[in-house]
């Protein structure tokens, strides 16, 4: 049986290990010994953008996502946006973003050279937090949801401040998409709370299998871009 091999490591302020390693064509990144995500399955990944990008006619302009991690949402939303479309991603650790560009590069046909690519250094939140002008579309894919958090100092992201961010960064017709390995309860009635329609896909991240499920939350003021009602 092929071993794993380290191709890199790196450390955060806080003292999180996160590790970079192969085995044959398996890339993987572990986040603090666990594993955070693999080239294995990216089924959801691409839903994530598909669907997105679908209910914008794919028209959508100024793109931000939040988290790039191997860079398939990043590469499925290039695959489907226009040729003048500005793509942001905002990614908290330096060393992912190296890595994209570096051993993972080949796994996303090198999506940091597309020109329509740019990258932020730091904090999704804060970047939503500063900005004054609306995106027509948000994915986010910081963690493995809103239960089941890479660090803790996302959870904000996720509770009543974090989502007014995002809900005041988003352009009146736009449309935001949370990506999540559990369904959450808790999160749909924050989502409730917000003044915005929402909808949750249940997608089969290995076609034709119903056992595992992850989730995206889709949300826009534009009932039209949902075809929903406003939860109760």
């Amino acid at each position: 049986m092929t071993m794993w091999t380290t191709l890199a490591r790196a450390e955060t302020a806080l003292g999180d290990d996160i590790l970079l390693r192969q085995r044959g064509d398996l890339f993987e990144i572990c986040y603090n010994g666990i594993e955070l995500m693999s080239n294995l399955n990216h089924q959801s990944e691409d839903q994530l953008a598909l669907r997105s990008m679908r209910r914008m006619d794919f028209a959508a302009q100024r793109i931000l996502i939040g988290g790039l991690g191997l860079g398939f949402t990043l590469r499925a939303v290039l695959e489907l946006a226009a040729p003048d479309a500005e793509v942001t991603v905002c990614e908290l650790i330096p060393e992912i973003v190296e890595w994209n560009r570096g051993p993972l590069a080949h796994l996303t046909d090198h999506a940091l050279d597309d020109p329509r690519t740019r990258v932020l250094l730091g904090d999704v939140q804060a970047h939503l937090e500063a900005i004054d002008t609306g995106y027509d579309l948000i994915l986010m894919d910081t963690d493995n949801g809103p239960d089941s958090l890479v660090r803790a100092a996302n959870i904000g992201l996720y509770q009543d401040g974090g989502l007014g961010a995002v809900a005041r960064s988003l352009g009146p017709k736009g449309v935001v998409a949370f990506w999540s390995a559990t369904a959450s309860p808790e999160f749909e009635r924050r989502l409730s709370a917000q003044p915005w329609f929402w909808l949750r896909d249940d997608i089969a991240p290995i076609p034709g299998r119903a056992d595992v499920m992850h989730y995206i939350y889709s949300c826009s003021f534009s009932a039209a871009a949902l075809g929903q009602r406003k939860a109760a």
